[in-house]
């Protein structure tokens, strides 16, 4: 998937209701878990991520 340009993936892990996720900026790998049923809000809350990971990026450059 794809937002703002960072391209993103969001899995279901083992466990139920746990999603895996990861995206790259740069050079970064940022990878993490997120707990919902809801695909769409594991899908959101990634894009909400990415979204502080670009802010931050812009502050420090």
């Amino acid at each position: 998937m794809n937002h703002r340009g960072i391209e993103y993936t969001v899995a279901k892990t083992a466990l139920p209701g746990v999603w895996q996720w990861q995206f790259r900026i740069g050079d970064q790998l940022k990878t993490g878990k997120t707990e919902t049923k809801i695909d769409l809000l594991a899908i959101r809350r990634v894009q909400l991520r990415i979204d502080r990971e670009l802010k931050a990026a812009r502050k420090s450059a």
